[in-house]
């Protein structure tokens, strides 16, 4: 036909690349429901054709690059290291206790001696 533009798929200029949901969401390493709520609020662009949703690799990518942590933001997470000191980078909150401060009980579970020795 005179006209007519035979323009197919594989000879436009740049065709996207499409992920579904369960792809993207693995990509990320979220769940799909996740990837759901980040559509819905508008944080990544998602694409309804009919009952399917898909997203762009591309869009994927840039919600990656967007969502970078940048130095120095999550002091908040590890305050107990921040400011240095002799015990940097030592986690104190475990169950260390000394040999004075045994609680005064037996921490075996029991089949130790009464106070009375017997």
């Amino acid at each position: 036909m005179k006209g007519h533009d035979e323009t197919t798929v594989s000879s436009m200029p740049s065709s996207p690349n499409w992920l579904s949901t369960a792809e993207a969401a693995t990509y990320l390493g979220i769940t799909p429901r996740t990837l759901y709520r980040f559509i819905d609020e508008g944080q990544i662009t998602g694409y309804r054709f009919g009952r399917v949703i898909r997203l762009r690799v591309e869009d994927v990518d840039g919600f990656i690059a967007a969502n970078r942590i940048a130095p120095g933001t999550l002091e908040h997470l590890y305050p107990e290291l921040v400011g240095g000191g002799s015990n940097a980078g030592v986690d104190n909150r475990g169950d260390d206790r000394t040999s004075d401060d045994d609680g005064g009980g037996n921490r075996g579970g029991g089949g130790g001696k009464d106070q009375a020795g017997t």
